[in-house]
């Protein structure tokens, strides 16, 4: 999906909710964020840089970490392994300490298996932390996921459909979680969800796409009474977009 003229600011501590109906450009936008798309024309600033194109090979020293809307899970690894992963970029001892035991390489995997130990926690995955990925239930191998991303304590975090597939009791869970990485991190988060409901109670502020351009940005009271949303919600016209539509649907 092409977009164009968005501008997206995230501020630390922020969650901020990118929705749109299907087709609207919300994937391709992180794409581009994390360097997977080249974007034409202007420029993603993460902290005090500024890219034409992100350097996918930096996300992790720039502090970013994303999921993705479908499973990017190593499934054959244990839960505990896949959330280690999150910090194979900050890893500084070379192989050859590794190997040799150095104390360096030591001292290093205690703190990154404490670092994981923690996320684990956090996420209520002790139980099943020996357990492959690939074996547990849909809605523990989304929080495997988000634990992968938590664990180098991103300044980005960008969570791409983190509650797509969940019943209503995970996605309560998956909600709090999200709620208490910002509260423990103070990282920016960038949402996509298709669940309104979710976005509007646990967002700060939600910038609505419509075919690739940005047609609202305001809290979620905001957002839910504007006549441009509500039209693209409903389908609507735009010459409709200020007549009798019921504000309340843009929530549906």
């Amino acid at each position: 999906m092409a977009f164009a003229e968005i501008d997206l600011a995230v501020g630390a501590g922020e969650i901020h909710a990118v929705i749109g109906p299907n087709g609207a450009g919300k994937s391709s936008l992180i794409n581009a964020i994390t360097g997977l798309y080249a974007p034409q024309a202007g420029r993603v600033r993460i902290g005090a840089e500024s890219f034409a194109r992100v350097p996918a090979g930096r996300l992790a020293a720039l502090g970013v970490a994303r999921t993705f809307q479908n499973l990017a899970l190593f499934t054959g690894l244990s839960v505990r392994d896949n959330v280690l992963a999150g910090l194979a970029a900050a890893r500084r001892a070379g192989l050859g300490a590794q190997i040799l035991g150095l104390p360096s390489a030591r001292r290093e995997a205690r703190a990154h298996r404490d670092a994981a130990e923690a996320v684990i926690g956090r996420l209520g995955l002790g139980a099943v932390a020996d357990r492959p990925a690939g074996s547990l239930p849909y809605g523990l191998q989304k929080r495997v996921e988000l634990g992968r991303a938590l664990v180098a304590r991103p300044r980005l975090l960008l969570l791409d459909e983190p509650m797509a597939g969940m019943t209503a009791t995970e996605k309560a869970e998956m909600t709090g979680f999200i709620r208490a990485a910002r509260e423990t991190s103070g990282a920016a988060i960038v949402l996509i969800e298709h669940d309104i409901g979710v976005v509007m109670r646990l967002s700060d502020r939600v910038t609505v796409l419509d075919h690739g351009r940005r047609i609202a940005t305001g809290t979620p009271a905001e957002v839910q009474a504007d006549p441009a949303v509500i039209a693209a919600y409903l389908g609507l016209a735009d010459g409709d977009a200020d007549g009798d539509a019921d504000t309340g649907a843009a929530a549906a």
